[in-house]
């Protein structure tokens, strides 16, 4: 049966993506690109498998390739590891079955599937926003974000900082409802 490891390769990738990733993230964009990563690397797996041309030198084109596909837009890390499992399985499938690839297989989706659960995710998420005031101190920056988002700021990453627009760009984790930290709002004199 040579069509059995492309067949389980397709139902993998589809229960990562319709199972796992879409009823959870709702990103029909990504949902796309992890089929066609997947079904990509698959064929070039097949094609290298039958042909003179090393293995290596194909896959090492492909993994400079997905690199700058994921160079070229700004993606979450579990969007980076649904990224990469798609390509594992696709790899996996291409190269043809055996008791351990179809175990490897599983093993993917399950830890996939079990990591990106919500008892993982619980209580914190993070957001990129957009202050409508150039902020330098972090106590106030860190209140500030409390205030707006209604929660305990756990983390803050500052992209921008731009005095001329007076704007803070800044990614933010933080605990949704966790109550304000206990700093008194700092005013700035301007």
């Amino acid at each position: 049966m040579q069509f059995l490891p492309y067949l389980a390769n397709i139902v993998a990738i589809c229960v990562l993506v319709f199972a796992i990733y879409l009823p959870r993230h709702h990103r029909r964009d990504l949902a796309v690109a992890y089929l066609g990563v997947n079904i990509g690397v698959m064929a070039v797996s097949i094609g290298l498998l039958n042909s003179t041309v090393a293995a290596g030198l194909g896959l090492g084109l492909f993994g400079v390739l997905s690199i700058i596909r994921l160079r070229s837009d700004e993606l979450a890390q579990h969007e980076v590891a649904y990224y990469f499992s798609s390509l594992a399985l696709g790899l996996l499938g291409g190269l043809g079955g055996s008791t351990t690839t179809y175990a490897t297989m599983a093993l993917i989706v399950v830890v996939l599937a079990l990591a990106d659960s919500s008892r993982f995710r619980t209580g914190v998420k993070r957001e990129v926003v957009n202050l409508d005031r150039a902020i330098t101190d972090p106590e106030e920056l860190r209140y500030e974000l409390a205030t707006r988002l209604g929660g305990r700021v756990l983390g803050v990453n500052v992209q921008r900082l731009d005095f001329v627009a007076d704007t803070t760009l800044v990614e933010v984790r933080y605990a949704p409802g966790a109550g304000l930290p206990v700093i008194e709002k700092v005013e700035v004199l301007r």
